[in-house]
């Protein structure tokens, strides 16, 4: 049965819709403010490295969905609190940076897609390149690519933070609360302490370049070298001063004064040499508010009815993940996928079986995979940078486009996809305007990231998508105090540019390093509306590098076409294809799923894929939740 067609989302009329919110409105604007959140740390979970079931939550009110329970349960207390959806993203990020310190923080980026009841807002809070950034940066002297652990070790691949002040400038506009008192419950848990989770744990295990950073190692591992146990309390005094001065003075805190020269200083190659950020960098740093990126789906019906059209917003360049997720859903809908039921797979525990997409499904699927990202490496990188084919990104998923695109598939694999050329199909159409031809990015890895799905009593929500790039970012810890523990971590978003500036005939690759620029990114927060009505429906996204765009695209399908709930897509098994091989999560589909794959002339690797998905959806009997039982997270709410 369909999602949409059994759980249609009763509506309120317009007018009074309009009259309930100004009313809320004008009684929170003469209520007086509190001075004080009056945050209680909850018992804190310990959490798990593995996979581990999730119930799948429902609240009527509001809800707040998060990678760790901890953040969760700081956004529920801020919503309960009287606060907005964004205040609670606020104190969710604060959490984050101190219970999740290798995924995101204040030391990186985000993408934050907000819709006030009205409209969708982008707020761009992606890191950029320091002034003296060029696109020779990751080249070894013999002109050849550096090796992606070594680049992601050197200072050149941190990017000017800016995930603070981008939340700063989305607080003025739509915050409820105090600024100051949505930095408590991370103040409070940096100084009473945070229990070890087994997940943190296991990834402090596996590292080995964080222990070379003197500020990090003192921080997460005993004496003798080893990561603090599970359950062990750990306590970040100097993450608690860097939030109290955050509360007090605004993102001019961290970008201006003793934090960003903190900054500065922890990214010198030596005692007294130049490093490769200034202050300069981290003062001139600004955040974008961008147009969303918006385009209908259309979900077919049973029995004939016409079908739902929605409206899918996600993010615009510098992000790659609305293009590339509008073209893969597009492309779908352009062959028989839509036709094709869900089948049977191995399941999440050895022995069981569970829902899992048929060999046939996939095949569309990683077929239209492989077209969408190599359009992504031909076409997509920071706007101000890079103009958009034919002078607008919605060119390539113009419905014609997508059907040219579409028929490219056959029943056998095509291996690696060749990107497409907009302008031809709009000539064709006898439209005007050139496309813009630059060299494809060669694959390079992605790591990363966390991300929070948050609606509020108001009516208000937002799905941001939060990182610092690689686990432990670039391994460099921020202190302003050596008599202190703990600090932040810096990012190394940079190396998500291309290494490579140029093909070998000289023509310039879209996403190469340039000052000042923004990193192409895979970050895909996603909200959902009902076209007609204009009601939201649905908040999502997921961290994992650029199999975030397939995590989100997955779970989005599975919602809308074969009924399943937002626990019940989450739960999916993963896979993908980023114009190579076809990717399969491990030990998740059946062995005749592979070999029929294999059989259409695919190369098949089943990997981890570890997706960290947050979905809230609402429905005509309140608002439903899930969390990716690959991660710790939680959906809490009212």
């Amino acid at each position: 049965m369909n999602l949409l067609a059994s759980d249609r989302l009763v509506t309120v009329p317009h007018r009074l819709s309009l009259w309930a919110g100004l009313t809320m409105a004008l009684l929170a604007g003469c209520a007086a403010q509190p001075t004080t959140l009056g945050y209680r740390a909850p018992l804190q979970p310990e959490g798990s490295s593995a996979y581990s079931a999730k119930p799948g939550w429902t609240y009527s009110q509001q809800a707040v969905a998060a990678a760790n329970p901890l953040a969760t349960d700081a956004g529920l207390q801020v919503l309960r609190a009287g606060g907005s959806a964004v205040d609670a993203a606020i104190a969710v990020q604060m959490v984050l940076t101190l219970v999740e310190p290798q995924s995101s923080g204040i030391g990186g980026g985000a993408f934050l897609l907000y819709h006030d009841g009205r409209k969708v807002e982008a707020w761009d809070g992606r890191e950029t390149a320091p002034a003296s950034a060029h696109e020779r940066m990751f080249l070894s002297d013999d002109g050849k690519p550096l090796p992606f652990m070594d680049a992601v070790l050197r200072p050149q691949a941190v990017g000017v933070p800016g995930t603070v002040r981008m939340l700063e400038q989305a607080h003025k506009q739509h915050g409820r609360l105090p600024w100051a008192l949505l930095f408590e419950p991370a103040i409070v848990l940096s100084e009473q302490g945070f229990r070890v989770s087994a997940r943190l744990h296991a990834q402090l295990k596996a590292e080995q370049a964080l222990k070379r950073d003197p500020v990090a190692a003192r921080y997460f591992y005993d004496p003798a070298g080893e990561p603090w146990p599970v359950g062990h309390v750990l306590k970040n005094p100097e993450l608690a001063a860097v939030l109290r001065q955050i509360a007090a003075r605004g993102s001019q805190a961290l970008h201006e004064g003793p934090v960003a020269q903190a900054i500065v200083d922890a990214l010198r190659l030596r005692p007294g040499a130049a490093s490769v950020m200034t202050l300069q960098d981290l003062a001139a740093y600004r955040p974008v508010k961008r147009d969303p990126l918006c385009h209908p789906y259309a979900v077919p019906q049973n029995a004939g009815a016409a079908p739902v059209v929605l409206r899918v917003c996600g993010f615009p360049p510098p992000s790659s993940g609305a293009v590339a997720i509008g073209q893969i859903l597009g492309i779908l809908a352009h062959t028989q996928a839509h036709t094709l039921a869900l089948g049977q797979g191995q399941g999440g525990v050895p022995g069981t079986r569970s829902a899992a997409p048929t060999a046939d499904w996939l095949h569309f699927y990683t077929e239209a995979s492989r077209l969408a990202f190599a359009d992504r490496a031909q076409y997509l990188g920071d706007p101000d940078f890079v103009p958009a084919p034919t002078g607008g990104w919605q060119s390539l998923l113009d419905p014609a486009y997508l059907r040219s695109r579409a028929a490219l598939i056959g029943p056998q694999s095509m291996k690696t996809a060749q990107p497409g050329d907009p302008a031809v199909v709009r000539a064709a159409s006898g439209a005007k305007g050139p496309g813009l031809r630059f060299a494809s990015m060669p694959h390079q890895p992605e790591y990363g990231t966390s991300h929070i799905s948050i609606m509020d009593r108001y009516g208000h929500a937002l799905a941001m998508t939060t990182t610092i790039e690689a686990v432990f970012g670039a391994r460099r810890m921020v202190s302003t105090d050596a008599s202190r523990s703990g600090g932040f971590l810096l990012n190394n978003e940079l190396t998500d540019f291309s290494f490579l500036p140029s093909d070998a005939q000289g023509r310039p690759i879209a996403n190469r390093v340039q000052a000042g620029k923004r990193p192409r990114s895979s970050m895909s927060p996603t909200l959902v509306f009902d076209a007609s009505s204009g009601e939201l429906l649905m908040s999502l996204g997921s961290p994992g590098g650029a199999q975030i765009i397939h995590f989100t695209a997955k779970t989005l399908y599975g919602m809308l076409h074969w009924g399943l709930s937002p626990q019940q897509a989450i739960d999916l098994p993963n896979f993908s294809s980023l114009n190579g091989p076809s990717l399969l999560e491990t030990g998740r589909f059946d062995p005749a799923t592979v070999d029929a794959l294999r059989t259409r002339g695919a190369e098949v690797r089943e990997i981890e894929l570890t997706s960290g998905l947050q979905v809230l959806r609402r429905t005509r009997g309140g608002l439903q939740g899930g969390t990716d039982p690959r991660r710790e997270g939680v959906v809490l709410g009212d």
